[in-house]
């Protein structure tokens, strides 16, 4: 446990350092069972408390009001299993994001749910923030991939929720858990979905003069009937900053709008499919619509939109 006001520091805020607030103390359940003892203790002497998985979010999930003593769940990070004929994780949840999918890839699946800081974030902070990342898109959110929790409720009493996705009577109340920002209770073991690594991925890069011509490029594709597996606009203070930074993709600076788009799928087809959005963009007044030469520039491209948070801080007006 945390409590001398030195080492609480480090705890008073999230990714959002505007906003601050130094919790009572710190402490660093290691299983179902002290967690449970330590919210017993709390809820006794009526004591609010706050879950804390790697700090990364950005909208003060993790922050301690009213002086409450933070939960924080870094020791329970271990991955329990990983069964890939039902297509399922089990894990802790201080298991980094990014290592589901790492531990997944040897069966041929990987975790769909990728937040920008995903080789940081954990899956109980994302769980609690319905963190889900670009791919949402195409395969829905977070809550589309979490089958089961098992939650410590503010009064010790331990629940499981949800179960191996299939359709169960009553109230959604896993669906409902999902995105509470830790204010239903905390988790401390998920079972995740696991879906097959698509065969083929194709990453095109378009740069506009104006956001609204970005937009309607946007409309233009889903209207087509094409689903990218991943969509992201950046306007022209985002380019600037990110092009500025580490991060940088080569973008020209006098683009008003970028739109990095992702497609998969079977490898017949996904090359007319990327002719098709790259036609689009265009006639939508993209200046230029690049495809990524191989894997590995994909992959590069993909971190500079990700990476946008960081530069964005030089930017923020209340700093």
């Amino acid at each position: 446990m945390l409590a001398e006001p030195g080492e609480l520091l480090v705890y008073e805020c999230d990714g959002l350092p505007q906003h601050k607030h130094q919790p009572r103390a710190v402490v660093f359940p290691a299983s179902t069972e002290q967690t449970s003892d330590v919210m017993r203790l709390l809820a006794k002497e009526r004591v609010p408390f706050t879950p804390r998985g790697a700090g990364t979010g950005l909208s003060g999930g993790a922050l301690a009001l009213n002086r409450a003593v933070v939960i924080e769940m870094a020791r329970l990070r271990t991955i329990l299993k990983i069964d890939a004929e039902d297509r399922v994780a089990v894990v802790q949840p201080g298991v980094v994001n990014a290592h589901v999918s790492r531990a997944a890839a040897p069966f041929g699946l990987h975790y769909v749910p990728d937040p920008s800081s995903n080789s940081t974030c954990t899956i109980g902070g994302n769980i609690a923030e319905s963190a889900g990342g670009i791919h949402c898109l195409k395969y829905g959110t977070t809550t589309d991939h979490v089958l089961g929790v098992r939650v410590v409720l503010s009064s010790g009493e331990v629940v499981d929720l949800g179960g191996n996705g299939q359709e169960q009577a009553g109230y959604d109340l896993l669906g409902v858990f999902v995105g509470s920002e830790g204010t239903f209770g905390i988790a401390t073991e998920a079972t995740l979905r696991l879906v097959p690594v698509p065969p083929a991925v194709r990453t095109l890069l378009a740069d506009f003069l104006e956001v609204n011509d970005a937009s309607h490029a946007v409309s233009a594709i889903i209207a087509a009937g094409v689903m990218p597996a991943g969509l992201e606009m950046m306007d022209r203070e985002i380019i600037r900053a990110v092009e500025a930074s580490v991060f940088a993709a080569g973008l020209p600076l006098d683009a008003g709008a970028a739109l990095l788009i992702e497609l998969d799928g079977i490898e017949a087809g996904i090359d007319d499919e990327a002719d098709r959005v790259r036609s689009l963009c265009l006639q939508h007044g993209a200046r230029s619509c690049r495809l990524a030469r191989d894997d590995h520039e994909r992959k590069k491209l993909w971190p500079r939109a990700r990476g946008r948070s960081a530069p964005l801080v030089e930017l923020r007006p209340t700093r």
